[in-house]
């Protein structure tokens, strides 16, 4: 197939590849000071107190939840058997570590516009077994962060962000990724920024970021602060310290190359999302009172990661139908997300409940689609399949 609109777009530069000789030329590829570097100005970036970077948007997932299970505060702790609210659409790895992790999940409708949480169905779904809620702001809408925090405050209940798929989004002027106690942020190739692979872990908690560095890195001590809330005081005997293990944890540690390559994307961030933003407006003029389609409506201000549509009810055109005329034109077009995600065979292996019917999950499953978005002028792309649509009868 002749692509003419793809799904992703490189967005590496002659400044990347630049930053990735010097990298090569230092020769140390593991993470060093140029990972560090990239934490400290991705932090600054979204006004956080603290990141951990990681081998990807999965593994920070992973680590989060990992962190909630050695925690000496008894009111963010988790253990087996805990149950965890979360939107039935959202990416697989959002889901996986909960279950890995021995966690019950309480799956809860989408709202059929926005595609994140159906509020008041969440609401409705807590329990006194509730523990947390793992929000996910879905291809770069971010949630209604003065409603959730509302309900975690009043229920006393932990709330993090899964924001993969939307670096930059704010909600009142607030960065998304940074409301509750941890966010995660991707940099996978098709993301936002791009660091080959990579992601990060935002919080504010001291606690949480000193449980994070150890379960990042084998669950030693090496990297941790001399003063630090796991151990306390680490000795400054080196050699008693280097293979000193205290958490069961992971090798999930970026490259310096990656790092390498996300200080630069990282300064481009702000321009990338301007075009993204100048894309949707374009898209929004075009399909907003489509006859067909329903769109995504934007809460707060997205950053667009892609351009969702699904099928009308009383549609009788079918999705298949669709897909098929976008392959054969040169257009790229993948599910919305997972879908539903209980739809999924991998579900045979979780221990989950799910609250009331998940109607519009279901029906995001059966009619959605979506198409990229990226750093650059994409009018002609989104005239050209608006144009192509409206042939379909």
């Amino acid at each position: 197939m002749d692509i003419k609109y793809p799904l992703s777009l490189s967005t590496i530069g002659e400044e990347e590849i630049f930053e990735l000789h010097k990298a090569i030329d230092n020769e140390q590829f593991t993470m060093g000071s140029i990972v560090r570097e990239y934490e400290e100005s991705f932090a600054t970036y979204f006004k956080s107190k603290y990141c951990v970077m990681v081998s990807s948007g999965s593994t920070a997932n992973l680590l989060m939840i990992a962190s909630l299970f050695y925690t000496k505060d008894k009111k963010k702790k988790l253990q087996r058997g805990d149950e965890v609210i979360v939107p039935a659409v959202s990416w697989s790895t959002t889901y996986f570590p909960l279950m890995q992790y021995g966690l019950k999940l309480k799956f809860v409708d989408i709202d059929i516009d926005t595609l994140n949480f159906d509020l008041d169905k969440l609401e409705s779904s807590i329990t006194k077994d509730t523990k947390m809620i793992f929000a996910c702001n879905l291809l770069g809408n971010p949630n209604d962060f003065k409603k959730l925090e509302e309900i975690s405050k009043k229920y006393d209940i932990t709330l993090i962000e899964d924001n993969c798929e939307s670096m930059g989004a704010k909600f009142q002027d607030k960065y998304a990724g940074t409301f509750g106690l941890m966010g995660s942020f991707s940099s996978f190739y098709s993301h936002h920024i791009c660091t080959m692979e990579g992601g990060c872990i935002l919080t504010n908690d001291e606690e949480i970021y000193h449980i994070l560095l150890c379960l990042r890195a084998h669950g030693w001590t090496r990297d941790l602060p001399k003063e630090n809330l796991v151990t306390g005081t680490k000795s400054d005997n080196f050699f008693d310290e280097s293979f000193k293990f205290i958490l069961p944890g992971y090798n999930v540690r970026p490259l310096e190359l990656s790092g390498a390559i996300g200080k630069v994307q990282l300064q481009k961030l702000n321009k990338f999302i301007k075009m993204r933003i100048e894309n949707s407006k374009f898209f929004i003029d075009l399909f907003e009172d489509h006859p067909i389609f329903r769109i995504q409506k934007e809460i707060g201000k997205s950053s667009w990661f892609g351009f969702s549509l699904v099928i009308k009810t009383g549609i009788k055109i079918k999705r298949e139908k669709v897909i098929s005329l976008l392959d054969k034109n040169g257009v790229q077009s993948r599910p919305i997300v997972t879908g539903n995600f209980v739809n999924n065979e991998v579900i045979k292996f979780f221990d989950y409940t799910i609250h009331d019917e998940l109607l519009n999950a279901e029906n995001i499953d059966k009619n959605g689609f979506f198409i990229g978005n990226h750093h650059v002028c994409m009018k002609n792309e989104i005239q050209s399949v608006y144009n192509l649509l409206n042939k379909i009868t």
